[in-house]
């Protein structure tokens, strides 16, 4: 696998990871059985980034909000580095995430990959087309009625 590809993987599974709703993502890691010994990099921290926004997407760039986040690093004793960047508090879901990114570059990544990943983005695609299908049921076809001329 190529540079380009490998990093474009792993910014899948970590996306994957980061979307995980912390539940889901606690009970896939408990089903796997993996516990590498590892030492923190980067313990566990909450703080705040900034969200930026276009209008359109494309229109000039404008500061949305402040989001909270918490991070992680960590290295398996085989020398791996998992990182971990989740949506709110939650210190617990990014050790695990931080532990599936690293254990992802090892001889287990098969098994991660099987029990972990491939079952949460299922989950998240599952409930995205949940939400399209609810808004699909309210939505309103409007149309234009031509008026004779008088």
């Amino acid at each position: 696998m190529n540079e380009v590809t490998q990093i474009e993987a792993r910014q899948g599974w970590m996306a994957t990871l980061a979307k995980a709703p912390a539940g889901l993502l606690l009970k896939a890691w408990s089903d796997v059985g993996i516990v590498p010994e590892y030492d923190w990099l980067r313990v566990p921290e909450v703080g705040a980034v900034m969200v930026r926004g276009a209008m359109g997407g494309t229109g000039a760039a404008f500061n949305l909000g402040e989001m909270t986040v918490t991070r992680c690093a960590l290295q398996l004793e085989s020398g791996a580095v998992g990182h971990a960047y989740i949506s709110g508090r939650d210190r617990k879901k990014a050790e695990i995430a931080a532990l599936c990114d690293a254990l992802m570059q090892t001889e287990n990544a098969a098994v991660v990959r099987a029990r972990i990943i491939v079952p949460v983005a299922d989950a998240l695609r599952d409930q995205r087309a949940n939400k399209a299908q609810k808004a699909a049921a309210t939505k309103v076809d409007f149309f234009t009625l031509v008026r004779g001329e008088d």
